[in-house]
């Protein structure tokens, strides 16, 4: 300490930096060493400490090297290491830097050493072999692939780097003495880990690890990525995806290496067979653990950062395919986001970056005493006492408490994330399941737990474990059906009927039971399967809607977001985001859009089946949802096209029927018309091949099938009619050639997506012609001949009531409701409200135009339609039930009819 004390005397160090240095060099005698050994390091280490050690710096100093060969170049390197290591370590241990700062000043480094020793190998190769190019003469050259925290931007002070070396493609260089690219590449990456990992006088850069690469120690230490890309897609193991999360290439193509791995990496389907694979995977780590007496290791025991790494990474490996936002690198940026996203609650998010921050410092600290890559807790009082001071504690003990703290956090939230639920006994199902008791036992065991038909459920247990479906399944998939299968019947057992709840939930198993992926969600995730025989047990329509979907499985592990109320404005705002991440990849936005869709539906219908929302509520939610994709998929498609004329096109889609009146249900069509206002001499063209598009873009069944299907008849002329027509073109047509119906159906239209000026001018040809004066026999008779036609080509049985059709039926009402709208709304404007048929017909009663008895009568008939309406479609039946069980409706709406008509 002496000579370093006069050397900080002969460098005019200030109190405050004497203070600072000494500090850091009772925490790190690897820097007193640096220090005394190097003067002019010193100097430079007391002018530039207040700043970070940036790339720009980096080069800077390298730039003022002589490097001629490769001794020159590795000492060059060297001394750029031991300068970024002294500025960063008594920045660190000064307060002055973060981790943030740390974590990526060591990564900068990394990537500058790299680049640095490759631009001048290469350049010294080429001069004897020439330059590597392809079979069309184009340059060839190394891809360096960071792998671990270097590919994440995470790298240890002390760390080795995980490097993967590749190029694009075989072939041979260009020089008098000519050899091929591989072997071109493998003698310049061999020199690239000479040039990093060596021992000189001078130290090292970085310990190199090339494990990583395909077929690990005994592949080949380059590949071309043909080579590259058939390794993964064949031989390719589960360590290996979760190894290539924070994969990226340090030099080279970067979006060739990202569009070749993601697949591998990130799975088009939600994959939680990740749950199983990242647990074998710790479950390996822990053994080596114990058998090496590792436990205080911070990063690969208990509590450790790995276990961090783990928890932020199995939801990228499950998710990352469906969520591109979530192919992301940084541990803490990933918590971040699973916060954001509520796949982790705030307050365990908080604590793991918390403790990540306080491991990855204490990491930092062990290695800086010696610039040696260890994560052990030091045995030794003097040792452990310099690592307290470090971590800026008084003492060892009070360190360990707080160190103590995070780690048991850390295991529990692990713990709460990958351990299985303990398995609940039983042993009757299993029986029954197996088939290791007699027939006529399991039948005894069925009826006396409420089986109605005890032989057929029996018959149907025993025909899907003998199915050849259910013995052509992988081992880990029998397996889990297997347990799944005694729960599905215990379940079952609860429901009201479960006969139907266990033949509905086998028939959905069967259909996905293939995808090992979907097994293992409801394995891991057994409250899903109770909640999922329930949902099925319930409507036969979600059954098969699910069967349809089953990545909507998903959407039943959290009951806080499938039972929450819609935030509309943050929902549009997702599906934005969506949009724009898959920008430029048509397919993929039009299949982000249809599970976006799907998701939202299978939230409403749990929350309905569920008893948590009025039917009025359900189809406000359903039309609201409807109005963000129409909004998201005009944005979405304008952007892609390439004929468009303006930034925002002045263009408007206007919602009829049920759409229009915001009583959607789960299966609606929707009813729109295409409207445009623009000067432009090719708009009408233009916007025709627009409307072309989101017509194709609705109603094309994709892989994850149809969006919505569209009706576009009540546009001017119907099917003989323009695409689209100009605002003035619609009012035309409304003032002076539309039929009666089609002015019926102009009372529940509405604005629903595009440019609100458009809706407005809408807006305001629709009160223009609900106000008309009309002939009020006219009128009627229009009305009534329409009525009778549509009667005519829908007639119920004897003693059946069509619900929708029959006379005193919701058609009536309709019809009702519309005729008094244009017969009186030039006298009471006010109906030209688009409020709802209930709400109308309360507004017609309040101006006296029908009695008020007779109005709240109708109303709720009106509603009580509905009602069955709603209910059947979720039984998968037509909206028809016995006349006497409507009668009473049927009977006021019958009244009105007459009074009316």
């Amino acid at each position: 300490m002496e000579s370093l004390d006069n050397l900080l005397s002969e460098a005019l160090a200030t109190p405050q930096q004497v203070a600072l240095v000494q500090h850091a060099v009772a925490c790190s005698p690897y820097l007193g060493r640096l220090l005394v050994k190097d003067k002019v390091l010193l100097k430079d280490l007391l002018e530039t400490h207040a700043r970070p050690y940036d790339a720009v710096r980096m080069q800077r100093f390298l730039s003022t090297q002589v490097i001629s060969d490769e001794p020159s170049l590795k000492k060059a390197l060297r001394q750029l290491r031991q300068r970024v290591m002294a500025s960063t370590i008594l920045r660190d241990l000064s307060g002055l830097a973060d981790l943030q700062e740390v974590m990526q000043t060591t990564s900068k480094l990394a990537e500058c050493a790299i680049k640095t020793a490759i631009d001048f190998l290469n350049t010294w190769q080429v001069n004897i072999y020439g330059q590597p190019v392809d079979a069309e003469g184009y340059p060839q050259e190394l891809i360096v692939i960071g792998m671990g925290k270097l590919g994440g931007g995470e790298l240890n002070v002390s760390s080795d780097i995980d490097l993967i070396f590749a190029y694009e493609t075989t072939g041979e260089t260009a020089g008098e003495k000519s050899v091929s690219n591989q072997e071109f590449f493998t003698r310049l990456g061999k020199k690239l880990i000479i040039a990093l990992d060596d021992v000189t006088e001078d130290g090292f850069v970085f310990r190199v690890d090339m494990r990583l690469r395909p077929y690990g120690s005994e592949g080949a230490l380059v590949s071309d990525l043909d080579a590259l890309e058939s390794y993964y897609q064949i031989n390719g193991r589960e360590w290996e995806r979760y190894a290539w999360i924070k994969g990226r290439a340090v030099t080279g193509p970067e979006a060739n290496i990202h569009a070749l791995l993601r697949p591998f990496v990130f799975r088009k389907y939600l994959d939680y067979n990740a749950f199983a694979s990242m647990r074998d995977l710790k479950s390996q780590i822990q053994r080596d653990v114990l058998q090496k007496g590792m436990q205080d290791n911070i990063k690969l025991g208990r509590g450790g950062i790995r276990e961090i790494e783990f928890i932020a990474q199995v939801f990228q490996l499950i998710r990352g395919g469906r969520e591109p936002e979530l192919q992301i690198r940084p541990t803490i940026s990933v918590l971040n986001l699973l916060k954001d996203k509520k796949l982790l609650e705030d307050s365990t998010v908080d604590s793991l970056i918390e403790a990540y921050v306080f491991l990855r410092n204490l990491e930092h600290r062990l290695m800086y005493v010696e610039d040696q890559q260890t994560q052990e807790l030091p045995k030794h009082e003097e040792a452990q006492a310099r690592i307290a001071l470090a971590m800026g504690f008084a003492d060892w003990p009070a360190f360990l408490q707080v160190l103590n703290q995070h780690r048991n956090l850390v295991q529990q939230h692990f713990d709460a994330t990958f351990s299985e639920d303990a398995q609940v006994e039983l042993p009757t199902e299993t029986a029954i399941w197996r088939g290791t008791v007699s027939a006529e036992a399991a039948q005894t065991q069925l009826k006396a737990r409420g089986f109605a038909d005890a032989p057929h459920a029996l018959q149907l247990l025993q025909g899907m474990r003998s199915s050849q479906r259910y013995q052509q399944l992988p081992e880990q998939s029998r397996q889990r059906l297997d347990k799944l299968m005694p729960m599905v019947l215990a379940q079952s057992i609860k429901t009201a009927l479960p006969d139907t709840a266990l033949l509905r939930t086998m028939n959905l198993l069967e259909t996905i039971c293939r995808r090992a992926s979907y097994l293992a969600l409801l394995a891991e995730y057994p409250h899903s399967l109770e909640l999922l025989v329930r949902l099925c047990a319930a409507s036969p329509w979600l059954a098969q809607y699910l069967a349809a979907h089953p990545i909507l499985l998903d959407e039943l592990l959290d009951v806080r977001t499938l039972y929450a109320a819609p935030d509309f404005s943050a929902i549009k705002q997702s599906l934005i985001n969506q949009m724009q991440a898959l920008a430029g990849d048509t397919e993929a936005q039009m299949d982000a859009m249809r599970h976006f869709k799907n998701s939202y539906v299978m939230r409403f219908a749990a929350q309905d089946i569920n008893n948590e929302l009025q039917l009025e509520t359900l189809s406000d939610y359903l039309s609201a949802l409807a109005d963000v994709i129409l909004q998201v998929s005009l944005d979405t498609i304008w952007q892609s096209l390439k004929f468009r004329h303006r930034d925002i096109p002045q263009f408007a889609v206007i919602g009829y029927g049920k759409l229009g009146g915001k009583e959607l249900g789960y299966t609606s069509d929707l009813d729109i018309i295409f409207l445009y206002d623009d000067e432009h001499p090719e708009a009408g063209d233009i916007y025709a091949r627009f409307a072309q598009r989101i017509n194709s873009w609705f109603n094309s069944m994709t892989n994850a099938g149809q969006l919505y299907e569209t009706d576009l008849q009540l546009r001017p002329d119907g099917n003989s009619g323009l695409l689209v027509s100009t605002v003035d073109a619609f009012r035309d047509y409304q003032h002076n050639k539309a039929w009666t119906w089609e002015h019926q159906a102009l009372t529940r239209a509405r604005f629903v997506a595009g440019e609100s000026r458009i809706g407005t001018e809408f807006e305001t040809v629709r009160r223009e012609v609900m106000m008309q004066v009309r002939d009020t026999g006219n009128l009627k008779k229009d009305v009534l001949k329409m009525r009778e036609k549509m009667r005519e080509a829908n007639k119920a049985k004897p003693g059946e009531f069509d619900v929708k059709h029959s006379p005193g039926g919701i058609i009536d009402v309709e019809f009702i409701v519309q005729y008094l709208l244009l017969n009186y709304a030039g006298k009471y404007p006010q109906l030209t409200d688009n409020i709802g048929n209930i709400a109308l017909l309360k507004s017609l009663a309040t101006l006296g135009v029908i009695e008020t008895q007779l109005a709240n009568a109708v109303a709720d008939a009106y509603r009580q339609y509905r009602r069955i309406i709603h209910q059947t479609k979720l039984q998968g039946q037509d909206a028809k039930v016995p006349q006497t069980e409507v009668a009473i409706h049927q009977q006021a709406v019958l009244q009105l009819w007459q009074h009316v008509f």
